[in-house]
This record gives C-alpha cells, structure tokens and sequence, in this order.
C-alpha cells in the first residue's frame, strides 16, 4: 500500500473516532453522572490516538492491542452503568459505534483476535443490559459488520501482498536465469569463435594432405590443442597479448601452463589489462622451459604468479652434486592485485653464457 492511501485511511479513521466523541459530548446531559462518561470518553480517544499513530510497523504492538481490548471492555461499562436500560437512550450510547470503530482499526492493524474479542464482549454486554431488542437498536449489529468486513479485507490484502511478493521473488528468479542463460550462450559463442579461429588453418591443412601430417604438423597440432585447453583452464589469465606469446613460448618448445584459480572475475577491467599485460612482458622476455602462470584467489595483495624454470646445460662428462637440479629458476614475478608494476623487472634470469 503506497503511504497516500494508508494516511488518508488514518485521517478518515481520526474522523470517526472524533466524531463518535462529539456525539458524547453532545449528550452528556443524558446519564446520571457525566464522570464516568467522560473517563470513557478520555480513555477510548487515548486508544485511538495511540491505535492511529504513524509507526513503522503495521501490525499493532502486543501492548496496544491489550489497551484496545481494555478500552473495548472499560467504555461499555462506564458508559452503560449511567443509563437507564428501559427506554432509547439515542445518541448516549456512542460507546457501541465507538468500540466498533476501534476494534475495525485494530483489525486493520493485525490483532484479529482481539478485535473479535472486543466486539463479542460488546455485543453480550448489550445484550445482558438492554436485551437484544434495544442492543440491536443501538447499532450492535453494524459494529459486527463492521469487524467481519474489515476481517475480510484485511485478509484480501494481506494475500494480495503474499501473491505480489511472490511474482516478484519470481520475476527475479526469471531474469537472474535469462542473465546466466544469456552468459552461458556468450560464453559459448566465444569460445567457439576463439577455437574456430585458432583451429580453422590447421584443419584446412588437414583436409588438403588428406590426414597425412608431416611432424612440424603434428607438433602445430599439439601446440593448437595446448591453446584450446589454456581457454577452459587460463579464462581470466588470457588476452590476445598472453595468447600470442604463450603460443610463441610453445613453438620454442616451452611447456606453458595457464591455470585460472579465481580471484580475478572481481577485478576492474583496466587493473585487469594491467596483469595481463605484465604476464604477456614476462612471456615473452623468458627463455624457459617450463612456464607457470596461476591466479592466486586466496590473497590480498597478490593477484597473479609467472614462475619460469628452465633447463641446466651442463659440460658432457660433469656428474651432478647432490643439490644440482637439471632445472634453474628463469622467471619468477608476483603481479599485485591492483595491477602495479611488480617491481623494476619481471625478475627474469640473466642468461647462461
């Protein structure tokens, strides 16, 4: 419910209630004793006040629907203790259109319960003290219709409510689905562009020498099918820039691993091309033998790691020491996660004479 609608409710609420009071007012002269008319008066105008106060929450406090029940029993028997229950009393009897009043806004305000044991209290009070000719009289009946009615309503609402937020939560389950079915189909289109694009040459090479490949072929071939898995493997860790160098490091002979382990979809697209373009310098600075490039998710100050270990040439006829490898670091570069530069140079080895 927009707040226009409910302020206006609350102000046509107000009205009744004032309305109802000025009855009372206006027939003050009518019971023995105008004391305990006007406690009843004082005490169901604290209840509306307090029942109609703007607050955040809809439902009515615990508190204030135990005042209202209060209110619903109290005025009755102010009120009708100083009337004559033999004869039409007129407009004295506000007290039952007042109650009704009340307890239609604490239906209105989620206390069905007590609304309903407020007005049933009113109805057997009347009833007891004028009999059921004068109660139904004195509008006990459209005090009910009253409730029922806002029961109803409120009700209606309430589902109204339920079934909107419902086709909300529902419309978002619907887009989020169509954004991921329309990634998925992106990402597919692209990588089928990407595999086309790479593989296209060599199957046309394929074709034309009718599956007999020489081993510079073969060797195009494994080094194309390397490309492929760095796409499924490297996703983040890959541009253009990576992808050319990382092919030309193959080509060399290098055995290049690209493995994407998160941490990098989070990332601004410029501190991004930033990596990127520091993976590809490094690429194609080293001569090592075997490279290494992983993301690091876990860390939060480095994005991304190119390590490089290249192979020893030894004299012919040195044995190895005991702590001698066959491989020496080549290449070893920490890229930050904000895409600055890791340090003056890509910490590449100097070359063996």
């Amino acid at each position: 419910m927009t707040p226009a609608p409910r302020y206006a409710l609350v102000i046509l609420a107000a009205l009744f209630s004032a309305y109802h009071l000025l009855r009372a007012a206006l027939t003050l002269e009518m019971p023995r004793e105008a004391l305990p008319v006007i406690i009843a008066m004082v005490v169901y105008a604290t209840a509306s006040v307090l029942s109609l106060w703007p607050s955040g929450s809809t439902r009515m406090p615990p508190w204030l629907a135990s005042l209202n029940l209060a209110t619903a029993i109290i005025v009755p028997l102010l009120v009708t203790s100083q009337l004559d229950p033999t004869r039409n009393n007129g407009y004295a009897t506000w007290h039952v259109a007042s109650v009704g009043t009340l307890m239609t806004i604490t239906v209105v305000r989620q206390r069905e319960l007590v609304a309903y044991l407020g007005i049933i209290f009113l109805t057997v009070q009347s009833i007891v003290w004028a009999g059921p000719g004068l109660a139904l009289g004195m509008g006990v009946t459209g005090s009910l219709i009253w409730v029922a009615l806002a029961s109803v309503l409120t009700r209606s609402i309430a589902g109204a409510q339920h079934d909107a937020e419902r086709l909300t939560q529902a419309e978002h389950a619907t887009s989020d689905w169509q954004a991921a079915q329309y990634a998925h189909v992106h990402e597919r289109r692209r990588r089928l562009s990407q595999t086309g694009r790479l593989a296209t040459p060599m199957l046309r090479t394929i074709i034309a020498n009718e599956g007999r490949l020489s081993v510079a072929d073969r060797t195009e071939c494994r080094t194309l099918e390397a490309s492929l898995r760095d796409e499924i493997r490297g996703r983040h860790l890959l541009s253009d820039a990576v992808r050319e160098e990382v092919l030309a490091a193959r080509r060399r002979g290098a055995i290049v691993n690209m493995l994407d382990e998160g941490g990098l979809d989070e990332l601004d697209p410029g501190v991004l091309a930033s990596i990127h373009e520091q993976i590809a310098h490094a690429l194609e600075l080293s001569q090592a033998t075997r490279l290494i490039v992983r993301s690091v998710p876990d860390d939060e100050r480095i994005a991304a790691t190119v390590v490089g270990l290249r192979r020893v040439h030894r004299e012919p006829g040195v044995p190895l020491g005991p702590e001698d490898d066959d491989e020496e670091l080549d290449v070893w570069l920490e890229i930050p996660r904000d895409g600055s530069l890791a340090g003056s140079v890509p910490a590449v080895a100097e070359q063996d004479d």
